[in-house]
């Protein structure tokens, strides 16, 4: 029997989920949350799916055993898990055997530093656009309107998995397997897979009940602290330094762990003005990973305060993750003036292959190799396909 769950034993009995790993904490949980016992019935839905159908629960009466698989299309740990899930669904495809996938999330309960991992967003026609370009055959529910599914199934993660029998009696409740990262090698218990195989063997499931870790649900109700930080990033200060030569060749260099894209602008210049919209957002998508905007402003030394003036417009701040990083490196500041006299010298340390005329943006790696180059306005979706492509969309294991 179902039964509306305390908060603080919510937090207790699952511990955590976040892209963190923080603890969930009874802010954290909508009204209305419940949480599923094993040999609780699986409660009755009716969502659409990217296909194009409307499902209920009745439409899995057929299948012996029943996946719930709650994931998200933002979420590090859904996508380091994606292979093994598909594998998993192909495993038992020839068994009595149900998987139906649920996106839970609501797109307003995301920052725009949680979107670091991917190119999706949590709404339905990107949950459409991510089962198309991944070949997904499973069905893939939408509950991010309503979350009326996520609420009644006791979604806390993303992924989150639930096993229910033929009576639709809950079985397993928890993680897909106890790996964060997307080498199959990594998996020590495979929980999910061990349920399933228990259940058709006709045995107990060895261990029903597991923390289910990852991306804390985004529910609708947390729009309000999505909000609340929003006005704190508005509120930061735009730092602007001097740099001759000298120190660009330094940060085009890079030698640290972060991947630079590196803009050359002026206010006097229109496309310029008109793509640095493209290139704060980005930064701010990728403030949370080992990333950096860095601007340098051909204006005159004269003109720096109306230069400063443009950068805190449009929010060309720094993070308080990067704001360490550049402190760590001896900087003050991502933004920069140039001193120098001559375009030929910037060109010559940033560039070679840059022509002369702004906007002009290189994107660096590490250890300051060019990932990407453009003369004029940037191609934002180019640009931030480069990045997640390098820095990955997943968590990597330690030394891959």
């Amino acid at each position: 029997m179902k039964r509306l769950c305390s908060y603080f034993a919510l937090a207790l009995v699952f511990g955590y989920a976040a892209l963190g790993l923080h603890a969930i904490t009874p802010k954290d949980l909508p009204a209305g949350f419940t949480t599923l016992e094993i040999g609780d019935e699986a409660p009755d839905f009716s969502l659409p799916g990217t296909d194009g159908k409307t499902y209920a629960l009745g439409d899995f009466a057929d299948s012996d055993i029943l996946v719930i698989y709650f994931t998200g299309t933002h979420c590090p740990t859904s996508h380091g898990a994606m292979g093994r899930m598909l594998q998993f669904v192909e495993d038992f495809s020839d068994e009595s055997f149900q998987f139906v996938a649920v996106n839970p999330n609501h797109s307003s309960g995301l920052r725009p530093d949680e979107f670091g991992h991917t190119d999706y967003d949590e709404t339905f026609a990107d949950s459409k656009r991510y089962a198309e370009d991944y070949g997904w055959t499973i069905p893939f529910l939408f509950d991010g309107d309503t979350q009326s599914m996520a609420k009644a199934y006791g979604c806390l993660a993303t992924p989150h998995v639930l096993i229910f029998d033929q009576d639709r009696k809950l079985r397993y409740n928890g993680r897909f397997d106890d790996s964060r990262f997307a080498d199959a090698a990594t998996v020590k218990h495979p929980d999910a897979r061990n349920a399933v195989e228990a259940m058709l063997a006709g045995k107990p499931v060895p261990v029903a009940t597991t923390r289910p870790h990852g991306c804390s649900t985004k529910w609708r109700e947390r729009s309000l602290h999505v909000v609340e930080e929003e006005q704190q990033w508005q509120a930061l200060d735009a730092t602007l330094e001097e740099i001759d030569a000298k120190g660009v060749a330094a940060l085009r260099a890079n030698g640290t762990e972060k991947l630079r894209l590196i803009n050359v602008w002026a206010t006097w210049c229109g496309p310029c003005v008109e793509e640095f919209p493209d290139l704060t957002d980005i930064a701010r998508k990728f403030s949370r990973r080992e990333f950096e905007l860095i601007t340098i402003s051909l204006d005159q030394l004269s003109h720096t305060e109306r230069a400063r003036q443009f950068l805190g417009k449009h929010r060309a701040v720094m993070s308080d993750k990067l704001r360490k990083s550049v402190t760590k490196e001896g900087r003050t500041s991502n933004n920069y003036i140039y001193t120098g006299s001559s375009v030929d010298d910037l060109a010559e340390v940033l560039d070679p292959d840059w022509p002369g005329p702004i906007p002009y943006s290189v994107l660096v790696d590490q250890d300051g190799n060019v990932l990407y180059r453009k003369l004029g306005k940037i191609d934002p979706e180019v640009v931030r396909n480069q990045i997640l492509e390098t820095l990955t969309r997943h968590y990597a294991a330690p030394g891959q």
